[in-house]
């Protein structure tokens, strides 16, 4: 659902990250860093530097469009392993990773590898979440936002 169709290579379910599968980030953003995995053991990290890059280019615009803030906690064997904060409520767009800084509207809690099958289109994400995939706290119906927020860095 949210494939990338560009000339990069696409990311595999199962797959850890490779160099290169990413446009490598600025060195003037700071490095962001998950809390209990390693760089080289969380599959969803890189998915992340990416959408960060993208919401940074194209933040404004996202701001007007989607005016919420977004946390998601990907969580491996019901642990939080990576949290990211999306938000495109204040100033010109901001990703970071962490809590957020203001309220968020919605939070997701999300297995890293539904996120990772949501990422790469194998899965729905209303049917996903009505299966009792992942949780979403909140205003529920923020997701489909986020969800266009993907799709549209999908095609970026």
């Amino acid at each position: 659902m949210w494939k990338r169709i560009d000339h990069q290579p696409k990311i595999k379910a199962g797959d850890g990250p490779q160099a290169g599968q990413f446009r490598a980030l600025g060195s003037s953003q700071e490095p962001a860093r998950p809390h209990t995995l390693g760089l080289s053991e969380s599959q969803s990290f890189l998915v992340f530097e990416d959408i960060s890059h993208h919401i940074k280019e194209v933040g404004p615009q996202l701001v007007k469009k989607v005016n919420a803030i977004f946390q998601l906690d990907i969580t491996k064997d019901g642990k939080i392993i990576l949290q990211w904060t999306i938000d495109l409520k204040n100033g010109s767009g901001d990703m970071y990773q962490g809590t957020a800084r203001f309220p968020a509207d919605t939070t997701f809690t999300i297995p890293e590898s539904i996120f990772m099958e949501l990422v790469l289109g194998k899965m729905n994400p209303q049917k996903a979440f009505l299966a009792g995939k992942f949780k979403v706290s909140g205003k529920v119906l923020l997701g489909q936002k986020l969800e266009r927020v993907f799709k549209d860095w999908a095609k970026f």
